[in-house]
């Protein structure tokens, strides 16, 4: 009979991102990298992006961020441009959703992209109420 050689199974490896909900630095963009907004998700650890600079490109998540960091279409990245391939690039870093206000602040991205995209209905609120229940007289509810 085989020895068991691990320190257990695939819970144990779920709770591994402990350090995830702290404040880090934010990380601006170098030469050679991009800002990005995830248009789609491809599957195979790979993604469609509209960069900022109009370009819609392939990008491959690196495998350091595979399964560990989950990125939704309308999420904003940083993206290693590629010298030999125009149309692809690799994923460095997502940024969560205040770091991305932040940057959208400071000017990095244009006005024009909406930081919040991947969440249904965010950031376009209705002003006007809108009733979503029926009122029944007291005279209804002995009908029924």
């Amino acid at each position: 009979m085989p020895k068991n050689k691990g320190k257990g199974g695939k819970n144990r490896k779920r709770g591994k991102n402990e350090a995830d909900d702290e404040k880090r630095e934010l990380v601006f963009k170098e030469d050679g990298q991009e800002y990005a907004q995830v248009l789609r998700m491809l599957g195979n650890g790979r993604c469609e992006a509209m960069c900022i600079d109009g370009t819609k490109r392939l990008c491959h998540i690196r495998g350091k961020m595979h399964k560990k960091v989950w990125i939704a279409a309308g999420d904003i990245i940083l993206v290693g441009l590629r010298d030999y391939q125009d149309d692809k690039a690799d994923v460095i870093l997502k940024y969560m959703s205040d770091e991305a206000r932040l940057l959208k602040a400071y000017g990095e991205l244009p006005e024009n992209i909406r930081v919040n995209e991947g969440i249904a209905g965010a950031g376009e609120e209705d002003t006007e109420e809108v009733e979503d229940y029926i009122q029944f007289e007291d005279e209804d509810i002995d009908k029924i």
